[in-house]
């Protein structure tokens, strides 16, 4: 098969960013008002499956805060079902972030066990660690950014943190099985109403995945600065800046990159709860899973085509536990799958490789520099984007048939 040639692509990104941590969390926290505070007392910080950027200093410098406030800090492993619904793998996600007892500077606490908080006149009950009830403090601490399943006054955040994160797996599959955006805010506010809330403490990242800002705020403050912030991160979101596609060849997809490996605000949300279709690439290919997912592959459901080697990396347990836990059990069924990358792209390409509108990525989050057919490069131009006529690569796989990086 004749391969198209890939042509380079830049965009330009929201790229400011904090370049010191420390002294950026030490500056939050200088306006802190301690005067009320137990000495000696425990405080639970919730930290999640997500690979935010430099978790291990920002958590440092958090820690090393509270600790400065008298405070005896632990950690509360909070994300809903992720690490096979057990606290060994929540641990076992921490350790891959590179969070562990020795790097954070304070114990982790890993257990699943909850207790009711009842049912919210949406529906569902509501559940929470029994960790962060037991606590002294709880300092809430998660990303803000817009969800891949839903759309609301709060998405992904400290609402989401403490409603999902905090409910552990049993509090995550009872909102799972309701309209997120109808749920997560009451049983965010359900929770606050029995533990005792130090602050939050909302993080967003600029468009290359770097930090971007850093907010401090207390109960009352946690809806409104979910909201505030989740404008921002929209605002600065990556995209592929054309609408229709062919092709969209992935490689690899990942827990640290999406909660649904790969990010349906670049892909399409059709692809995960139908809709419209768009933007609207026709094929989705995906090559490979990060290591950084032990195996998680929830969100494969929305690939069209993929590699043998990328299904023998799925831990089907755990992919099922995620999408159960969901609802949306389409995104762990197992696509097509073919034998080698190779075979994956020949069937994609089979129709028409000479004139196919056709773009690649590394994943979902890494949209500052991509690569796409000469089909779509007077759209991409037109988009903003820096199209690199001169920069051509051809498709090429190894002995093995893995599609290799362009150089």
């Amino acid at each position: 098969m004749t391969y198209p040639l890939f042509y380079d692509v830049e965009q330009t990104f929201e790229t400011s960013q904090i370049d010191n941590i420390a002294k950026t969390v030490d500056a939050v926290f200088a306006s802190f008002d301690s005067s009320a505070l137990k000495q000696n007392a425990r405080v639970g910080i919730t930290v999640g499956s997500r690979g935010i950027d430099r978790i291990v200093p920002l958590l440092q410098a958090v820690v090393r805060n509270l600790t400065a406030l008298g405070l005896r800090p632990f950690i509360i492993p909070s994300m809903g079902s992720h690490g096979g619904s057990t606290a060994e793998g929540q641990t076992a996600i921490l350790a891959k972030l590179g969070i562990t007892e020795e790097s954070a500077g304070c114990p982790i606490v890993s257990s699943i066990e909850t207790v009711s908080l009842g049912v919210l006149d949406e529906g569902p009950e509501v559940f929470v660690a029994k960790d962060a009830l037991e606590a002294d403090y709880v300092f809430v601490m998660n990303r803000v950014k817009p969800h891949t399943l839903f759309h609301g006054e709060v998405e992904s955040g400290l609402c989401k943190m403490l409603a999902i994160g905090l409910g552990k797996p049993r509090g995550a599959d009872n909102l799972h099985n309701f309209p997120l955006e109808k749920v997560i805010k009451p049983a965010a506010l359900r929770i606050l109403e029995h533990i005792n809330l130090l602050a939050g403490l909302a993080v967003v990242e600029n468009a290359v995945e770097k930090l971007h800002s850093l907010k401090l705020c207390t109960t009352e403050e946690v809806v409104k600065t979910d909201s505030s912030l989740l404008a921002i991160s929209s605002a600065i979101l990556p995209r592929i800046p054309v609408d229709t596609l062919d092709l969209l060849i992935i490689d690899e997809m990942g827990k640290n990159i999406s909660g649904t490996g790969m990010d349906t605000n670049v892909i399409g949300a059709w692809r995960r709860m139908a809709g419209e279709r768009k933007p609207e690439y026709k094929t989705l290919v995906v090559l490979n899973l990060t290591p950084q997912s032990q195996g998680n592959a929830h969100g494969i459901g929305m690939a069209d085509l993929i590699p043998q080697r990328l299904a023998d990396s799925i831990d089907t347990a755990a992919t099922y536990a995620n999408s159960l836990t969901t609802g949306v059990w389409a995104s762990g069924r197992l696509p097509i799958t073919l034998p080698t990358d190779k075979a994956v792209i020949d069937a994609a390409l089979a129709k028409s490789p000479e004139n196919i509108r056709a773009v690649r990525i590394t994943n979902t989050l890494s949209l500052q520099h991509f690569w796409a057919t000469e089909a779509v490069l007077e759209d991409l131009a037109s988009a903003g984007a820096a199209v690199h006529h001169t920069r051509s690569h051809k498709l090429a796989f190894d002995d093995t048939d893995i599609l290799q990086q362009f150089a």
